[in-house]
């Protein structure tokens, strides 16, 4: 697992994260949003469920896929219900899916920006730098449970004969097990779902509490699902922890903004 391979960009006053091995692709663009905007813009919230208006926030996004070099392409969203629910978006789809519901998007459409609203739950983003596919993945505790992240490597290999083994994956902000702090009865799922790992530990000071490690779950599932270490990369930063620079759902409450995790297939022409 790698733990030093991101680099924050602040690209026409928009900061975000990149994950280094992806950046080496001539053909993909990608990004971790943060919660600013430079300038005198502040917040940068990219979600018209909460917070400002929705033409400030399709500006918002505009302005992202701006700083990400895909001007030019479609930006591609769902309904996030945590879910296993896994869409391919296949030549021709031109309209947003921002009303279908899902929690996974896979494509090797170019100028197609996949993208994941997070706000304490992880962003997932994959890359087959072979048949040059790419997913976008929304994993919270019921979506990793629900094995949505495996369900994504899974469509990839079926539509676009992925190798698990090529694929580079990319984690980026998210709750860490320091503040995901959960009661027995979700703690006992996890434990009874990977019973060989430590991944939920109880919290001394408040009994009958537990903290879950959902990052550790979604790296078993990588290599469970056959993408080996040293293609897994983890930003390894607390949304919770750092709402300096993240939107938190558990910190901040369901009213807060949301980042997006943008990936693109490009056309080098």
């Amino acid at each position: 697992m790698k733990t030093d391979g991101f680099i924050r960009h602040d690209d026409r006053d928009i900061p975000y994260y990149g994950c280094r091995a992806l950046e080496g692709l001539p053909w993909l663009r990608h990004g971790f949003s943060t919660r600013w905007s430079g300038g005198n813009e502040g917040i940068f919230n990219l979600n018209s469920a909460a917070l400002g208006a929705p033409d400030h926030v399709n500006n918002n996004r505009r302005r992202l896929l701006s700083a990400l070099g895909l001007e030019n392409a479609a930006l591609v969203t769902l309904s996030q219900i945590h879910s296993n629910r896994v869409y391919v978006v296949e030549t021709g789809l031109t309209e947003n899916l921002e009303n279908s519901e899902g929690d996974a998007l896979v494509t090797n459409i170019e100028n197609t920006a996949l993208a994941i609203k997070t706000a304490d739950c992880f962003p997932v983003l994959i890359v087959d730098p072979v048949y040059r596919a790419i997913g976008a993945v929304h994993s919270g505790w019921r979506g990793t449970l629900a094995r949505v992240l495996p369900g994504a490597i899974e469509e990839m290999s079926r539509r676009y004969n992925s190798n698990p083994a090529h694929l580079i994956a990319a984690i980026g902000p998210g709750i860490r097990e320091c503040c995901f702090e959960v009661g027995k009865d979700v703690a006992r799922l996890f434990s009874e779902a990977y019973p060989e790992k430590m991944i939920a530990q109880p919290r001394p000071s408040a009994p009958g509490k537990y903290m879950v490690a959902l990052a550790a779950v979604l790296k078993t599932q990588m290599a469970q699902s056959g993408i080996p270490l040293e293609n897994q990369h983890d930003l390894q930063m607390c949304t919770c922890c750092n709402t300096q620079d993240f939107f938190s759902w558990r910190a901040e409450g369901a009213a807060t903004g949301r980042m997006l995790a943008v990936i693109s297939l490009v056309n080098q022409c």
